[in-house]
C-alpha cells in the first residue's frame, strides 16, 4: 500500500500564503496524475488541483490564479502553493493520485482567519 504523507498545513491570515507538501511511496509514482483534495467541515470532499504525468495542470475554479501544483518525480512529491488565502479555503488538505486510490492520508489541517 502506497503511503500518503501531508504536511505544511497551519494558521495563516486572510491574504497569506501557505505551500503543502506531499510525500508518496511507491514506485509507480511518475506515470500516475496526482492531486490535492479538501474537505472543510460538513462538506464532501473535493478536488482543488491536478497534475497529470507530462506536467499538465488543472484547478478547482475556486483556487485559479491563486494556487499552483507541482511534482518532483525524483523525489515523489507533490507540493501545492496556495497564495492570497481565504477564509473558505479553510479545510483539511489531502494528496492522492488522480483518480484516488480506495485510502487516504491524514492530511494537513488548513484554516485561514479572516
Amino acid at each position: 500500500q502506497v503511503q500518503l504523507v501531508e504536511s505544511g498545513g497551519g494558521l495563516v491570515q486572510a491574504g497569506g500564503s501557505l505551500r503543502l507538501s506531499c510525500a508518496a511511496s511507491g514506485s509507480a509514482f511518475s506515470i500516475f496524475a496526482w492531486a490535492w483534495y479538501r474537505q472543510a467541515p460538513g462538506k464532501q470532499r473535493e478536488l482543488v488541483a491536478r497534475i497529470g504525468a507530462g506536467g499538465t495542470t488543472t484547478y478547482a475554479d475556486s483556487v485559479k490564479g491563486r494556487f499552483t501544483i507541482s511534482r518532483d518525480n525524483a523525489k515523489k512529491m507533490v507540493y501545492l502553493q496556495m497564495n492570497s488565502l481565504k477564509p473558505e479555503d479553510t479545510a483539511v488538505y489531502y494528496c492522492n493520485k488522480h483518480p484516488h486510490y480506495d485510502y487516504w492520508g491524514q492530511g494537513t489541517q488548513v484554516t485561514v482567519s479572516s
